[in-house]
């Protein structure tokens, strides 16, 4: 196997190299309470299908900073027992997807919630209240204030809204709520599990958003990753606040989230992964510290992996 960061036996062992600040426990404690605190205000639209087992309705709520957020919402039909809920989660720059990738749960009596994240390519408003997609730029957006002005903050609490959400809808179990995603995706599923406690399962796939400096460290700063670096040259040629961004930046990294996660957890890694090296990766798997499983494609990058789907599957509708 080519190596492109560690050997595994060191991955294993790894815990990440990105500052945690140290008032984070405290920060999001207290930014979950003040989300509590929000009414979201929901808001059900119906839309036709010729699905005979589902339905379908676009969902909005009101998130933090007052952004209307929207999550595509497909149920069964059959709500006289109440089942499991799936929230979804989109890579980078992405939306919710379509309707019919979620039919399969529905036939198998699980609701779904897809999640289009603020200001990216759905129906989702940013912070300023802006419908649509701004391109990039996201997770440093509003690095210059404090956390809680920081963009990717407010995604996360929209994650945790979501999943709080999904736990009030008809026919679900609310002790049978899961969070899915790869990429993008899979760091919120991270972030949803950290900190909405009652999630019971989470299948992330080569999570995005872990560990910042070590990406930097490895030269991998390109693609999403190279906002890093656009952010030094324009802003902090000299790198002056070097330590200060890293640790701003410790405030939305999924691998100090992680160790608030209680659910089981299925988590899928590619050591050829030049996007999400793989180091950043199992900082956040070796953070967990509920039940957890981890599945290694050696051959594989930041691509479509053989058989995840079906095993994510088989993970979210086993009983």
């Amino acid at each position: 196997m080519p190596l492109i960061d560690m050997p595994l036996e060191q991955l294993l062992r790894y815990q990440g190299i990105n500052p945690r600040p140290d008032d984070f426990d405290e920060f999001w404690d207290g930014a979950l309470s003040r989300m509590r605190a929000l009414d979201p205000a929901i808001e059900l639209v119906p839309r036709p299908t010729n699905a005979r087992f589902a339905e379908c309705f676009d969902l909005f709520f009101t998130g933090v900073g007052g952004a209307r957020i929207h999550a595509k919402y497909v149920r069964p039909k059959d709500l006289s027992k109440a089942g499991p809920a799936l929230v979804q989660f989109h890579g980078y720059g992405g939306n919710c997807g379509e309707w019919s990738d979620k039919l399969s749960f529905a036939a198998q009596g699980i609701s779904v919630l897809a999640l289009d994240v603020r200001g990216q390519s759905g129906l989702s408003e940013d912070t300023g209240g802006f419908p649509g997609r701004t391109m990039s730029g996201h997770f440093i957006r509003g690095i210059a204030g404090g956390p809680e002005k920081m963009l990717f903050t407010h995604v996360f609490l929209d994650c945790a809204q979501l999943a709080g959400i999904a736990m009030e809808l008809p026919g679900v179990d609310p002790k049978r709520v899961y969070a899915s995603g790869g990429s993008q995706g899979g760091a919120l599923t991270v972030a949803c599990a950290a900190l909405e406690p009652r999630v019971r399962r989470a299948a992330p796939v080569y999570p995005f958003l872990s560990d910042y400096k070590r990406v930097w460290e490895m030269d991998l700063a390109q693609g999403a990753y190279g906002e890093i670096r656009e952010y030094f040259r324009i802003f902090d040629p000299l790198h002056e606040t070097e330590d200060e961004i890293w640790t701003k930046l410790g405030y939305i990294d999924i691998h100090h989230l992680a160790p608030r996660i209680n659910a089981d957890v299925l988590f899928f890694a590619t050591l050829m992964d030049q996007t999400c090296p793989p180091s950043t990766q199992f900082a956040a798997y070796n953070k967990i510290k509920s039940a957890k499983e981890i599945v290694i494609y050696k051959d594989f990058g930041h691509e479509g992996v053989a058989g995840v789907n079906d095993k994510i599957w088989e993970f979210l509708a086993a009983p």
